[in-house]
Order: structure tokens, then C-alpha cells, then sequence
């Protein structure tokens, strides 16, 4: 016959036995959501990742339609000369080439995820023209999306800033120093 001990608690053997063995199922369950949580953030920072090379894909073919989706109705753009674009501008610029992407390659991306917005922060090496001016260099960028309730991911704001060479490098290939009333606008 099994014998139940008790402690100065008042708590016996196999209540203690018990409450171990709760305490080891909450501690199992509250794992296991958190590797759950962890999975699903990386799934969202794959979808997010995905839908840049979908955005960069479009950009360099001048797809229209698949941008007018992507942008949320009331999307803001800062270009790197400041100047902001709304939606249709953004559209406009594309289909009017004054923005003619030629060249768009990715690195260093970096996903942030902050409730229902992905907060994308990249390096891009671009090509292309801006209002008819040759464009080349790095820009890094910050592209924002929010995930409507439907699930459908929108981007509400870009910013994009030119990354100067160091100045000896300007200097090399260009011989003085890049004005920045010239510079194009990239976004």
C-alpha cells in the first residue's frame, strides 16, 4: 500500500508529485507556442521577402498592373530628393518613364516584423534613368507593408537614400564632388 508522506506545508507527497508534473506540461505547452510563434514569423519574413522580388521583378519590367496592386490606395513615397509621391504619381512615373529601373539588385535585406507591418530595410544596386538623367549607384531603402485582414500584404511607404562612394572614390570617378540638386530620383 502506496504511503503519502506529508510536509510542513501541509501538502502531501502526491500533490507535490502533482503540481510537478503540471508545472512540467505548462512549461512543454509554453515551448512548444513559442517555437510555433518563432516559425511563423519566419514564414511572414519569407512571404515579405517574396513579395520584394515580385515588386523588384515589376519595377524592372514596367508592370503596371501588378504595382497598382501591391500599393496600398494611400501610399506615400519619398524619393531620395525628398520629393513625395502619392500612388498615382508612383504609377504615373512608371508608365510615363520617367522611371526606367534597368538594373535592380538586392542585399543585405532585413525584415522587421512590428504586428500587422513588415518593415523592410535593404541595400539596392540600381540602373536606369530619372526624368531622362542617368542613374547608377546604391541607395539604401525602407519599404513599408501592412497586412490588410484579408491576409493580402499592401505597401503603405517607401524612402530611398543614396549611399555616397567615400569621397577619394567620387573623386576617381568623377572628378569633383556629386551635386545633389542633380541626382535623380530613385523610388
Amino acid at each position: 500500500m502506496a504511503r503519502s508522506v506529508q510536509f510542513g506545508n501541509g501538502a502531501t507527497s502526491s500533490q507535490l508529485l502533482m503540481a510537478v508534473v503540471l508545472l512540467s506540461c505548462f512549461l512543454a505547452c509554453a515551448r512548444a507556442q513559442q517555437v510555433q510563434t518563432h516559425q511563423k514569423k519566419h514564414d511572414v519574413r519569407k512571404q515579405v521577402e517574396a513579395l520584394e522580388e515580385k515588386w523588384r521583378v515589376a519595377q524592372m519590367a514596367g508592370d503596371i498592373a501588378t504595382m497598382d496592386r501591391m500599393l496600398s490606395d494611400d501610399f506615400i513615397g519619398i524619393s531620395m530628393s525628398g520629393q513625395l509621391n502619392t500612388k498615382a504619381q508612383q504609377l504615373d512615373r512608371i508608365r510615363n518613364h520617367q522611371l526606367v529601373i534597368t538594373r535592380l539588385d538586392l542585399s543585405d535585406m532585413k525584415v522587421k516584423l512590428v504586428g500587422e507591418v513588415a518593415i523592410v530595410t535593404s541595400s539596392a544596386q540600381v540602373e536606369g534613368t530619372s526624368e531622362g538623367v542617368s542613374m547608377q549607384g546604391v541607395y539604401r531603402y525602407t519599404r513599408i507593408y501592412q497586412r490588410l485582414p484579408s491576409g493580402e500584404w499592401k505597401i503603405t511607404n517607401f524612402e530611398a537614400t543614396r549611399v555616397r562612394p567615400m569621397k577619394s572614390e567620387r573623386e576617381k570617378t568623377h572628378g569633383a564632388p556629386l551635386s545633389a540638386a542633380k541626382e535623380p530620383r530613385f523610388g
